[in-house]
């Protein structure tokens, strides 16, 4: 007599839920998230309710929704800071368009023309100023630019140029500062989309009978835009806003919107101006770089992740 051996019951497959499938996206985005929550959008929020506050520092700042400030010092004001507004734009693309015709030929050199082993220390020497204080830095130019300095005093000893000629405290001197303290946020960039390129492209191209000047014309430029747009974002907005090159640098005719800002701050104590500039300032880099994102494509940035 036989007897049927026991059927086992097959465990019931446990599928993970809809939650559990999709959550994890979400949580690693939390992350990233909570980042520009605690260092972009309430800084940005904040600043624009202290720009709302009238009030005195003695007597303190309350909120009155005060919106007619914007109107007040960009129209009816006796400083002129719309002139500061565009004086700092103007910095902002001159020193950017300057950084790519000095980076793009320096990191088209590292990436082609260098042999692999001499890469990195290129690369290291474009970071090696970054060893050294912004601010050191930056004073050190003042000092190599000034009336005394190694510069002018060789200019005036070759008779090249006048006595009363200088560069301290002009435009030019602005706009070098900005362009030897950024060069390195252009070269990195471009650098990066140049050596994504396969050599097997420049290769095809060559054997199709093109030239050196069509070849980097339509084939390495456009394959290296995306490291241009990636410099041109970082050089202009870190360019823009920042107060230390034109104090050290510049003059009373180079006055920008950063040393407005530092100096409602600190000088004085006018925060509800200082927010308020802060504002504007914000508003119109968001609005630049949306038609920045428009015009290029954020994909041009993607390319480079």
């Amino acid at each position: 007599m036989t007897t049927d051996a026991p059927v086992l019951a097959k465990p019931a497959s446990r599928r993970p839920s809809w939650i559990r499938r999709h959550s994890p996206p979400y949580w690693l985005s939390l992350i990233g998230g909570g980042w520009m929550l605690a260092f972009f959008l309430i800084p940005l929020v904040s600043g624009l309710i202290v720009s709302l506050e009238t009030g005195n520092p003695l007597t303190g700042y309350h909120l009155t929704w005060n919106w007619a400030i914007y109107q007040q010092l960009f129209v009816h004001s006796d400083i002129p800071y719309t002139t500061f507004f565009l004086r700092s734009l103007y910095y902002g693309a001159a020193t950017t368009v300057l950084s790519i015709v000095i980076s793009y030929p320096m990191a088209y050199y590292i990436a082609f023309k260098v042999k692999e082993r001499w890469k990195s220390p290129l690369l290291f020497l474009v970071l090696l100023s970054f060893f050294v204080s912004f601010v050191i830095r930056t004073d050190m130019w003042a000092f190599i630019l000034s009336n005394q300095g190694i510069v002018i005093t060789a200019l005036r000893d070759l008779h090249l140029v006048g006595k009363n000629f200088h560069i301290l405290g002009t435009s030019n001197a602005v706009i070098g500062g900005d362009v030897y303290n950024n060069l390195a946020f252009m070269v990195l960039p471009i650098y990066v989309a140049l050596e994504r390129i396969d050599g097997r492209i420049l290769e095809a191209a060559r054997d199709l009978y093109s030239n050196g000047r069509q070849v980097f014309l339509r084939v390495v430029l456009p394959l290296s835009r995306a490291g241009i747009f990636a410099g041109v974002l970082l050089v202009f907005i870190t360019t823009v806003g920042d107060p230390v090159v034109s104090s050290l640098l510049g003059g009373v005719g180079t006055y920008t919107i950063g040393q407005a800002i530092q100096d409602s701050y600190l000088t004085n104590q006018q925060f509800n101006v200082a927010a308020a500039l802060s504002t504007a300032l914000m508003v119109v880099l968001g609005l630049i770089m949306f038609i920045y994102a428009k015009v290029f494509g954020t994909q041009n940035i993607e390319n480079l992740v």
